[in-house]
């Protein structure tokens, strides 16, 4: 064995040893809020993939979509297909605001996707509830921030990860999160008048 790679050993063995004793500590288990947001592209991808490691784990999880409309998307229809069973889905929007052009309508549609949302959580069937796009909603005030903190602290059951997704997440909703992550926008295809694509962003 050269010097080099038993001084690489011994580090590594060391990093071993300090990992193992944090992992020690990590006894706990409850169901997670989680928010992702930030203007880069990958808050509902990640999301999504989040919920079909439930399906793989067959573990009953929902998703409930806030602002996308009935247009296909690819998540959707796997899910719709072959996984309905496992997954309930609920596309209650009808698009994003400035193609309905309608506020009060909109409301109406958001304020449903979140009765359905807070239906689907209080079950303890499901172990994961997507709430996709419910941040743009919260961000408009189509939804009362306060409603929605104040049912995930007091009524979503212990073990039940929420998963909540959309840009400018308010920042009492970060609060009360376990896990938050900002998607940052280093670059993206849509400045360079590339459209969105199938398979990348539906």
């Amino acid at each position: 064995m050269s010097e080099d790679t038993e001084r690489h050993a011994m580090k590594m063995a060391k990093k071993k040893a300090a990992r193992d004793k944090i992992m020690a500590t990590k006894t706990d288990e409850k169901g997670l809020i989680i928010v992702h947001t930030g203007k880069g592209k990958g808050k509902s991808s990640a999301a999504f993939g989040m919920i079909f490691r439930c399906i793989a784990h067959d573990m009953k999880c929902a998703v409930v979509q806030f602002i996308k409309g009935g247009m296909s998307t690819g998540e959707r229809d796997l899910i719709m297909r072959n996984f309905s069973d496992k997954c309930a889905f609920h596309t209650m929007g009808e698009g994003f605001t400035w193609e309905t052009q309608d506020r009060e309508r909109d409301i109406q549609m958001a304020q449903a996707a979140w009765e359905k949302a807070k239906e689907l959580i209080r079950d303890p069937a499901n172990k994961m509830v997507l709430l996709d796009e419910i941040n743009i909603a919260l961000r408009y005030d189509y939804i009362d921030i306060n409603d929605v903190v104040s049912f995930l602290a007091e009524e979503k059951p212990h073990m039940t990860h929420v998963v909540l997704t959309g840009r400018n997440a308010k920042d009492d909703l970060i609060e009360i999160a376990d896990l938050v992550t900002e998607m940052e926008l280093v670059k993206h295809p849509f400045r360079s008048g590339i459209k969105a694509q199938i398979g990348v962003e539906f």
